[in-house]
């Protein structure tokens, strides 16, 4: 009527650690093509765009659309109305619209 004693096949308890390997180097392979290689390819495109700005390009700066008036290094001078010019920091900038697209 007593506790039998329970004893553990230890030839099936040793983990393998030539598949645990290959399960973590399958999972970063995984996180690096959909997490981080698409995040750099973003990040140079946006780079690129900020570099390409011009005067007279449309652009869209946290929902507010205006036309490039003036730009230097670090800042952009957009008109957003008929007399009514903001300036906003160059990294601000979004996304550049098709021309004609800023009705003033």
């Amino acid at each position: 009527m007593g506790i039998q004693n329970a004893f553990a096949d230890i030839g099936t308890a040793a983990p393998d650690l030539g598949m645990n390997m290959v399960f973590i180097v399958i999972m970063f392979a995984a996180l690096y093509f959909m997490m981080i290689r698409p995040q750099i390819k973003r990040q140079k495109e946006q780079k690129a765009l900020l570099e390409a700005l011009s005067r007279g390009d449309e652009v869209v700066v946290g929902g507010i659309l205006g036309k490039i008036v003036d730009l230097d290094a670090n800042h952009v001078r957009l008109e957003v109305a008929k007399g009514v010019t903001i300036q906003v920091q160059r990294g601000a900038v979004g996304t550049l619209l098709p021309k004609g697209t800023v009705q003033q």
